[in-house]
């Protein structure tokens, strides 16, 4: 019998969804600026790599490596022509690795077909028309169904006009069940101005398997916005996968300062306002997850942390309060 989204959340009363791809990526030596969806024919094992870290750590749903797996995205690396497979690598990837895990720990696995955002924007704004844009993503969409994944994932959205040509792509060449998140990054609203409200009454009418919010700015952005979508649907499935913190320097490097406390402390206070699909977004990592399905579970207490860091404070301001003053010499 195929286990749904729906299904697990009634199990057990939430899912933990994984961490990301592309940062683990990086961290493994994918270049910047190439295609991370490439690496799902050139570099499968490092792929395979980190859905196993957070399917180890404890996630009840993976999302495949297929994010930027659009016609428009691969353009950018002379790929366009290699949509299909690429996709269904990403699919197919992420398949194995969770059946291996249902196989090993004899629990539900869910795999979600990544769609990420286009990087255009649709006419009038743009140049893109909304027939390319529903194209693009059909494309996608057919692909991943074909090679086995449990539901699509549209996530990172900005603008309601792409997610609705999207989610009506997806539909028009599957009958897999579709989740959308927005990117919630300017001020508590996405870029193009939509805010968790206007995402939940503007996406309820849709029917889609659950609805929320990744990546953005900062935690409370994120939390905020999640807080809004459920108050507004409030039976709907919610969503909440955020970054972990913003990056902050280093000495010479640019890391996200989130730690998993600060995302375990998170995942507590929102399944407690009845968020039930938690995950972590960029910069976060397996022992990330593995910190939030302890303290779901009941197994460590919720982190001491009452608070994520101030949503209005700025990366520059953060930075210069991080940043060590230097001693003043003499007198």
């Amino acid at each position: 019998m195929t286990v749904t989204l729906n299904d697990l959340v009634e199990s057990k009363g939430y899912v933990v969804a994984d961490g990301p791809m592309g940062t683990q990526l990086f961290a493994a030596g994918l270049s910047a600026g190439w295609s991370p969806e490439e690496w799902n024919l050139s570099h499968s094992d490092q792929v395979r790599a980190v859905h196993r870290g957070y399917l180890r750590a404890g996630a009840d749903l993976i999302v495949t490596n297929s994010f930027g797996g659009n016609r428009f995205r691969q353009a950018l690396h002379g790929l366009e022509h290699c949509v299909p497979e690429l996709n269904r690598a990403a699919a197919h990837i992420g398949r194995v690795e969770a059946d291996a895990e249902i196989q090993r720990s004899d629990r539900p696995v869910l795999v979600a077909g990544s769609m990420g955002p286009t990087g255009e924007l649709l006419a009038p704004l743009g140049d893109m028309t909304v027939e390319a844009c529903e194209a693009a993503f059909a494309e996608q969409a057919a692909a991943l169904d074909a090679a086995g994944v449990d539901l699509l994932w549209i996530e990172t959205m900005s603008a309601l006009d792409e997610v609705e040509a999207t989610v009506r792509a997806a539909r028009s060449v599957s009958d897999l069940p579709v989740a959308v998140t927005m990117s919630f990054d300017t001020a508590g609203c996405t870029m193009m101005g939509v805010t968790g409200k206007e995402l939940a009454e503007r996406l309820g009418p849709l029917e889609l398997a659950a609805i929320g919010a990744n990546c953005g700015s900062n935690v409370p952005d994120t939390e905020a916005a999640v807080l809004a979508i459920a108050n507004i649907a409030p039976g709907a499935l919610v969503i909440s996968k955020p970054n972990a913190g913003v990056p902050v320097w280093q000495g010479h490097s640019l890391v996200y300062d989130g730690t998993p406390e600060l995302l375990a402390a998170h995942a507590y206070r929102i399944h407690a306002a009845g968020v039930t699909v938690i995950g972590t977004c960029c910069g976060s990592t397996p022992e990330h997850t593995a910190k939030i399905v302890a303290v779901l579970a009941g197994d460590e207490a919720p982190p001491a942390v009452t608070a994520a860091p101030n949503p209005r404070e700025t990366l520059d301001e953060r930075l210069v309060r991080r940043r060590p003053r230097r001693r003043r010499s003499g007198g």
